[in-house]
C-alpha cells in the first residue's frame, strides 16, 4: 500500500500556485463556476482587458480581450470540474488544495485550474515585460466542458462568430502531457459520430419460431460486417477511423421470449479521411445489404480537425523546450475538447498542459515543480508570437 508523509512542504509560493489553490476551493461542480471566473476577471481587468460575461442557460461563460490589432492569441479553458468520487477515499478533501510530497492534491488540479491560473499569470508577466506589444490577446472560459458543453464554447464561439471576430491562434489548457509534461501537444482531434441503431423484430415464444422475427438474429450478419470494416486508413495526422459498440439492450428478461426489439449504441472516432456523410452512407448500406428493419439516429458530438506545423505549433514548442527542456511530441490522441468548437472560428489550435495521469481519478495531483514552467511556457509563447 503506498503511503505518504504527513510533513508539508513549503514550496515556493508563486503567484501561479497561490492561484491555482484558489480556484482549486472552488466546488465548481460542472456547470457550476462557483465563482472561479470572478476570481480570473478581477485580475484581467487590471491589466486592462475587457471582459464580457456570456450566460446561457445555466452556464456561465466570459470572452476577454486586450487589444483590437491581429494576431489574436486566445487562451481557453473551463472552471468546471468533473465529480469527486467517494471524498472520505481521497488522501485530502478534494476542495481543499493541499501540499504533500511535492504535489498539489485537489480536484481541478490537472484538469484544468493549473492552467487557468498559469494563463493569467503569464499574461500579467507578459504584459508588465511588453505593455505596447502588437496583436491582441483573448481568454475564452467556460463552465460547461466537462457536461453536456451545449451552452459554453459552443454558444460564445457562435456569438464571435455572428459577429465577426477573427481568432488567429488559439492554446487550450488541457492536460496533455504524457509522461513528462512537455512531452506531448495535442495539434488536433478525431470527430466523434454517435449512433443509436433500433433494430426491429417480432416478438414471440421462443419454440414458435416460425411465428416471430429475432431481432437479434437479424443484426448479427450487419454487425459483423461493420466490426470488420476498414473504413479509411488514417493519414499522416490521424489512425484509421474506428467503430465501436458501447451498449447492446435487448430481451425480456424471460428466457423464453425472443424480443421485438434490440437497441444498439455505436461510436465512430473518424479522421479527416472520412467525413459525417461518407460514414452515415456506408452504415445504411451495410445494414439495407443484410435486409435489417431498423431505426438510426445519429449524433454528431465533434468534427475532426487539424493544426499543421506553423506559426503556433513552432511558437510553443520552442517555448516547451526553453521552458522544460523537452522536445514535444504532436499527437491527435484521447478523446474531444471543446477545441472542436474553437477550429471552426480560429486555424491554429493546439492543447497543451499538465501530466494527465490524475485527471477525473481519486486524488487528482500536479507535480508543484511543474508549475511555474506551465507559466513560462505560455508566457514564451505569447512572446514568440507578439514579439516578433
Amino acid at each position: 500500500m503506498q503511503t505518504f508523509s504527513n510533513q508539508q512542504i513549503k514550496p515556493i509560493m508563486t503567484d501561479t500556485l497561490a492561484l491555482a489553490r484558489a480556484l482549486i476551493a472552488r466546488r465548481s461542480l460542472t456547470p457550476d463556476d462557483a465563482g472561479c471566473q470572478e476570481i480570473l476577471i478581477e485580475r484581467l481587468e487590471r491589466i486592462g482587458f475587457i471582459v464580457e460575461r456570456m450566460r446561457f442557460g445555466n452556464v456561465d461563460n466570459f470572452w476577454a480581450k486586450r487589444g483590437i490589432d491581429s494576431p489574436v492569441v486566445v487562451f481557453a479553458g473551463h472552471t468546471d470540474v468533473v465529480p469527486t468520487g467517494p471524498a472520505e477515499s481521497w488522501f485530502s478533501p478534494p476542495f481543499e488544495p493541499t501540499l504533500r510530497d511535492d504535489m498539489l492534491f485537489g480536484r481541478g488540479a490537472a484538469d484544468m485550474k493549473t492552467s487557468l491560473a498559469a494563463f493569467v499569470t503569464a499574461i500579467e508577466a507578459f504584459v508588465e515585460a511588453h505593455p505596447t506589444h502588437k496583436g491582441s490577446i483573448a481568454l475564452l472560459i467556460t463552465s460547461d466542458e466537462e457536461g453536456v458543453a451545449v451552452d459554453g464554447t459552443v454558444r460564445v464561439v457562435e456569438a464571435l462568430q455572428a459577429r465577426g471576430e477573427k481568432l488567429d491562434y488559439c492554446i487550450v489548457g488541457e492536460p496533455t502531457s504524457n509522461k513528462l509534461v512537455g512531452d506531448m501537444i495535442k495539434n488536433g482531434r478525431r470527430g466523434s459520430l454517435n449512433g443509436t441503431l433500433i433494430v426491429k423484430g417480432i416478438q414471440g415464444h421462443i419454440a414458435y419460431p416460425h411465428l416471430l422475427k429475432n431481432p437479434i438474429h437479424s443484426a448479427a450478419p450487419a454487425i459483423a460486417e461493420l466490426a470488420a470494416t476498414t473504413w479509411d486508413e488514417g493519414n499522416k495526422y490521424f489512425p484509421p477511423t474506428s467503430w465501436q459498440i458501447s451498449n447492446i439492450n435487448g430481451g425480456t428478461g424471460a428466457t423464453n421470449v425472443v424480443p421485438g426489439t434490440v437497441d444498439i449504441l455505436f461510436n465512430f472516432r473518424f479522421s479527416t479521411a472520412s467525413t459525417e456523410q461518407s460514414l452515415k452512407d456506408r452504415v445504411h448500406a451495410i445494414l439495407d445489404k443484410h435486409h435489417v428493419q431498423y431505426n438510426l439516429q445519429w449524433e454528431l458530438s465533434g468534427k475532426p480537425y487539424i493544426t499543421p506545423k506553423g506559426s503556433l505549433v513552432e511558437a510553443i514548442s520552442r517555448a516547451i523546450e526553453k521552458s522544460y527542456g523537452i522536445t514535444p511530441e504532436l499527437s491527435t490522441s484521447g478523446g474531444t475538447s471543446d477545441g472542436r468548437f474553437i477550429a471552426d472560428i480560429c486555424p491554429q489550435v493546439i492543447e497543451f498542459g499538465p501530466l494527465n495521469a490524475t485527471i477525473h481519478k481519486l486524488n487528482e495531483c500536479v507535480a508543484v515543480a511543474d508549475i511555474e514552467p506551465l507559466k513560462l511556457t505560455y508566457q514564451h509563447t505569447l512572446e514568440n508570437l507578439l514579439c516578433k
